[in-house]
């Protein structure tokens, strides 16, 4: 009697790329057709842990449909195919493995494993309900969770500690090798059409020329995105002094929603920059980058390391900070209507485009929670609803570094909103693209509108209260950089510069890559 055809069944979630894939190779190795599928989680589109936000906002969403677009279109180029179905995997899935037993015979189920409780929860069910044995793998950091000097529950609660060590004891593992062609899908199979927004409850996102993201979602965008950031452009050689940027493509990498969703891995990027070290040059910048991926990995290892903390209240210190949770305050916050430009700058973006820089993510997560005292899970969980590189690891992560309850010594770190705009918008040209109403403002007078003379203001065609809100705050340290009547200058700085009479810039936290950690890169 003939042997069946063998068919391996490839969930994917947020590892939408076949480059250095090794769910796709080892599917392709095992059988004799293989069944890519993604499943578009109804639990993914309803309210955030504690406060109700849409977990997906306009912009994610759009960033994910486009990355999925991208895959179909890839895997068909290989060969193979994508099935799309709308579901939870724990109950698609053993549905599929029945439907397709009748032509095939369904030797694995075969996916990516992730660190946090809701992805694992399924990982569980799929042990639970599937029929067939499974096999997985570990791929979303850039060091192997089996390659780092400790286990899990060792990790170092100090980000220096867990690189020092990373970095001298452990080995970044070479891209895996990918089969030309993929094995097809399996005869007859229906693969689904690609939801669109209105299934989702969610309005087609409105396009904004003044986003410093303008870039789509998908694997191949991605891999451009890295082509030009380091041989078409050389950009990469200047990271570590244009990072702090806050208009344009080209300030930072801008990979974090592609590291995000799976689209480019970080192997990829790692092994990228090195063949550039080779072959143009190595120095402080390219070495930032790969200083930001570890970052990265950083957060992956604390929510292996602590679960469920990472989103408690308390935090993984434990502690408790009798936070406000007064939703006026927050509202002008979200909006961009807070009457202290930088934030609302910085907001508004945000709110338009689904990003915002490194600085900018720094800047308003610290005023929401040591300026307006507000409970640190509002600002985590809006921005899991509107950024499109949302990371859940790194954004978790560091708005609890930023409000005190997370993994850094330095809990009682606080940000000077006057001082941190003047540093890197010295002139204010940011303010004025993302709040128009302080346009007729010149130079860095338009961080400080509350303390401009009624002429002034006149001239300016602002009226505090009415075209432009009163500050909802005004923090004590802000008036040491309020330029005095008859001074020559503000006491800022140069556009990008470090932070000047306070101290240092508080260090990147991952966050080009996401704030989401953000950081962001």
């Amino acid at each position: 009697m003939a042997s069946r055809s063998r068919a391996v069944i490839c969930l994917l979630r947020n590892n939408l790329r076949y480059h250095d894939n090794e769910v796709f190779q080892w599917a392709h190795r095992n059988s004799d057709f293989v069944v890519p599928i993604y499943c578009f989680d109804p639990r993914h589109y309803k309210g955030t842990w504690h406060f109700s936000f849409p977990k997906t906002g306009p912009h994610k969403l759009k960033f994910l449909l486009e990355s999925i677009a991208d895959l179909r279109d890839v895997l068909k180029q290989k060969g193979s195919g994508l099935i799309i179905r709308q579901g939870k995997p724990e109950a698609i899935i053993p549905e599929l493995i029945k439907s397709l037993q009748s032509e095939v015979e369904v030797t694995g189920l075969v996916y990516e494993n992730e660190a946090t409780k809701e992805e694992l929860d399924v990982e569980e069910a799929l042990r639970v309900l599937c029929s067939v044995p499974i096999k997985t793998f570990w791929a979303s950091s850039l060091y192997h969770k089996d390659d780092i000097p400790f286990k899990a529950s060792q990790v170092p609660n100090v980000y220096s500690d867990f690189r020092k060590q990373v970095e001298n004891r452990s080995q970044v593992r070479p891209l895996v090798q990918m089969p030309d062609k993929l094995k097809p899908l399996p005869p007859g199979v229906e693969e689904g059409e690609l939801p669109t927004y209105p299934s989702f409850g969610i309005g087609d996102p409105v396009s904004d020329d003044r986003t410093a993201f303008p870039f789509s979602g998908g694997e191949t965008t991605g891999l451009g995105r890295l082509d030009f950031y380091l041989w078409g452009s050389d950009k990469v050689a200047t990271y570590k002094e244009t990072r702090n940027g806050l208009i344009g493509e080209d300030y930072s990498t801008k990979f974090s929603p592609w590291l995000a969703h799976g689209c480019i891995s970080p192997r990829q990027i790692y092994w990228e920059v090195k063949r550039y070290e080779k072959e143009r040059t190595s120095n402080q910048s390219t070495y930032w980058v790969i200083f930001e991926l570890l970052w990265r990995d950083y957060f992956k290892f604390v929510a292996l390391k602590f679960g469920d903390k990472l989103f408690y209240r308390s935090g993984v210190r434990g502690l408790d900070i009798p936070w406000k949770k007064d939703m006026h305050l927050f509202e002008a916050w979200k909006t961009g209507k807070t009457g202290v430009p930088f934030v609302d700058a910085n907001m508004r973006e945000m709110a338009a485009t689904g990003f915002m820089s490194n600085r900018g993510r720094q800047n308003v997560a610290s005023f929401l929670v040591k300026d307006l005292g507000l409970d640190w899970l509002l600002g985590a969980e809006w921005f899991e609803h509107l950024l499109t590189d949302h990371d859940v690891c790194s954004n978790y992560g560091n708005w609890q570094y930023s409000a005190g309850v997370g993994n850094d010594p330095r809990q009682d770190r606080k940000f000077n909103m006057v001082k941190q705009g003047l540093d890197y918008d010295a002139e204010g040209d940011y303010i004025r693209r993302w709040v128009p109403e302080l346009q007729g403002i010149k130079g860095g007078n338009v961080h400080v509108p509350w303390t401009l003379s009624p002429n002034v203001l006149a001239r300016a065609d602002v009226k505090l209260g009415e075209t432009y809100p009163q500050p909802i705050v005004i923090a004590p340290e802000w008036s040491r950089h309020v330029k005095k009547p008859g001074s020559a200058s503000r006491g800022g700085g140069g556009r990008g510069g470090g932070a000047r009479g306070g101290g240092p810039p508080a260090k990147q936290r991952g966050i080009d890559f996401y704030f989401k950690g953000g950081k962001t890169f």
